[in-house]
């Protein structure tokens, strides 16, 4: 989790946030570093945010804009090649959504009332924690 000015815009903090990630493998080895996918709505659909994930060998699961599909078809052939999008993966967004609008019912987080970042950052972490937990329920 990386917490930016409210006037930054996500694409320019996703090459930090790709390179936090660490997931520790079930065994032994390194933790992987590099996602599977990453799902996002058609506003991440820029060049940029393509790009970088297409340079990390991350697979891209965005849908195009309105706009780009009706100009790539206005250029015919010229327009190129859509790029690839798995509707079944994207289907998944709506658990990422939903966390955010449960996070939201934090005043804290919802209103960013704190004045220090690290403040903000460990409520959005414990709402994470608190609401992992609630799920995870009492299985052992």
């Amino acid at each position: 989790m990386i917490v930016t000015g409210g006037q930054r815009n996500d694409g320019a903090m996703l090459a930090a946030v790709l390179g936090e990630i660490h997931v520790p493998r079930l065994g032994p080895g390194r933790p992987r570093t590099r996602p599977d996918a990453v799902i996002a709505d058609r506003a991440y659909a820029t060049g940029v945010i393509r790009s970088e994930l297409r340079r990390r060998k991350v697979k891209a699961v965005i849908p195009d804009k309105r706009d780009q599909i009706a100009a790539r078809k206005r250029r015919g052939s010229r327009g190129g090649r859509p790029p690839g999008f798995d509707a079944t993966a994207y289907r998944g967004r709506n658990v990422i959504e939903r966390f955010f609008a449960l996070a939201k019912q934090w005043r804290g987080i919802a209103t960013r009332f704190d004045k220090l970042a690290i403040t903000y950052r460990a409520g959005a972490t414990l709402c994470a924690i608190l609401t992992w937990v609630r799920l995870l329920g009492d299985t052992p």
